[in-house]
């Protein structure tokens, strides 16, 4: 499922050798055998996909705009933005994340295959909980952006991903996709079983699956599939020792411009659940791309009239090059030299997956689609509080009125599969909106697209507006070309 051009060409000129068999049954040595927990540790610290999502997938929400920069355009920035993503495997695009996830399944199935082999044993639970979850991982951000939304009453029919839960031991393994409706109940599967192993047991615990990421992330599934409760229960812990938690946007104000930057993905951070080191250039895309945040567009979304106090928020963007595009200082790469005198190296960036500040806004929409609206309530006031300059905690409280006066009901504009009610959709719609500006560039609003079905319009400084439709079938990614290749079947257009 991936292109491995030298890997490939390797193998096949040792099937057409007389010694094929030989070399292929043979071990090549101790290493390659996952017999202990600190070699199938060591093959987990692969199960996580190192690559980016985030450009892409904030490319095609309502967040980007056309700064009409024509000098910065570029055929991916362009591509993304019109959901036209061709079969361009080079960092940052949906092909090279497809890669990298099916990569990092094959590492989870390893590991889960050696523990099988060696019996299961108990003192392996937690690296099993971590497999488990971490292959449900892969395979959920690949059906959310691979397929389309999550639907009961059409999962059974909707395209799906192929879920793999094998390692392979064929040269070219031939796969079909499941259907949504499998792929789901797959991960539901893995997640749970994976729940009740997995610990915090790590020498560095925020690049694992630790039990309180897999929380995070379970949270983020249950809100998919509209299991409240259950969202609910996997956040107590969180509600009950929110103070500290949460991140802390006025102390990447106290420290310089660098510092700051830096500490976004630090595992020092208290929010910070699970970080990726991603192959990515994503820090360079804010000055190289014209389709992006701009200046001209900053207040649609940072203005002091776009939240729920009407006051300035801590972490307003930044200019790049003059206000053509903006950011939110999120992203700083790593390069590492691999040759230093040539120059040469490869880019990394650190992603933050999963983090409390996702889980604590799950929760709140969980605590309004159980009608808990005065306690959800006050879990918005606690939130809003961090999160602007000058919160008054008398006039600046949150109510159900300023909730519907702010973000009134309008016809067919947020329909996810299960009914809401009209005060639910106004309090889903200020949390999608939260959750809008909270996450800007990290790609999250394109879940809530496609959840939610919302409209999303791109107009362009040279050509008509393009719109993408309630349920247009380009909010599934259409899968990679080297993909469909080899008879995997295509997303419908």
């Amino acid at each position: 499922m991936r292109k491995l051009n030298i890997t490939l060409s390797l193998l096949l000129t040792l099937v057409l050798s007389s010694s094929c068999d030989d070399f292929l049954s043979e071990i090549p040595d101790n290493r390659t055998q996952l017999n202990t927990p600190e070699k199938i540790s060591e093959i987990l610290v692969n199960a996580y996909p190192q690559a980016n999502y985030m450009e892409f997938a904030e490319t095609m929400t309502d967040n980007v705009f056309d700064s009409g920069d024509l000098t910065l355009t570029t055929i991916k920035n362009s591509q993304n933005y019109n959901w036209e993503m061709q079969d361009d495997i080079q960092r940052d695009t949906p092909s090279f994340y497809w890669d990298a996830c099916y990569n990092a399944i094959a590492h989870a199935n390893q590991a889960l295959d050696a523990i099988k082999k060696l019996g299961n044993p108990s003192n392996l639970n937690p690296q099993k909980g971590e497999a488990l979850i971490a292959r449900a991982y892969s395979h959920f951000m690949l059906v959310s952006f691979f397929s389309q939304r999550y639907n009961p009453a059409t999962a059974k029919t909707d395209l799906g991903i192929p879920y793999v839960l094998e390692p392979e031991d064929v040269l070219i393994k031939k796969y079909t996709r499941n259907t949504v409706e499998e792929v789901f109940n797959y991960i539901k599967a893995d997640l749970e079983e994976g729940l009740k192993y997995v610990n915090s047991d790590y020498k560095l615990p925020k690049f694992h699956f630790n039990k309180a990421a897999a929380n995070a992330f379970a949270s983020r599934f249950y809100a998919i599939t509209g299991e409240w409760n259950k969202v609910l229960e996997v956040s107590n812990e969180l509600s009950a020792n929110k103070i500290d938690q949460l991140r802390n946007y006025q102390s990447y104000l106290d420290v310089d411009f660098n510092t700051g930057t830096r500490k976004y993905s630090q595992e020092s951070e208290n929010t910070n659940l699970l970080i990726v080191s991603a192959s990515s250039i994503y820090s360079r895309s804010f000055y190289s791309n014209r389709f992006q945040l701009t200046g001209a567009d900053r207040n649609e979304l940072f203005g002091v009239s776009t939240n729920l106090v009407n006051k300035e928020y801590l972490y307003r963007p930044l200019s790049y090059n003059g206000q053509i595009t903006i950011f939110v200082p999120k992203f700083t790469e790593y390069f590492k030299y691999t040759n230093a005198n040539a120059g040469i190296g490869l880019p990394f960036t650190g992603l933050v997956l999963l983090s409390n500040d996702e889980l604590y806004l799950n929760r709140i929409e969980a605590l309004i689609m159980t009608n808990q609206i005065d306690l959800a309530n006050k879990e918005l006031d606690y939130f809003m509080s961090i999160r602007v300059k000058n919160y008054n905690a008398t006039t600046d409280k949150i109510t159900q009125a300023k909730v519907i006066a702010k973000y009134p009901v309008i016809e067919n504009e947020y329909t996810p599969f299960y009914s809401i009610t009209p005060i639910q959709t106004s309090y889903i719609k200020a949390i999608a909106e939260i959750r809008r500006r909270e996450f800007i560039h990290e790609g999250l609003r394109w879940l809530d697209i496609k959840r939610f079905a919302l409209k999303v319009t791109h107009q362009s400084y040279n050509q008509a507006n393009n719109i993408l439709t309630k349920d247009d079938k380009r909010k599934a990614i259409q899968i990679p070309l080297h993909v469909s290749n080899t008879g995997i079947e295509k997303n419908p257009r």
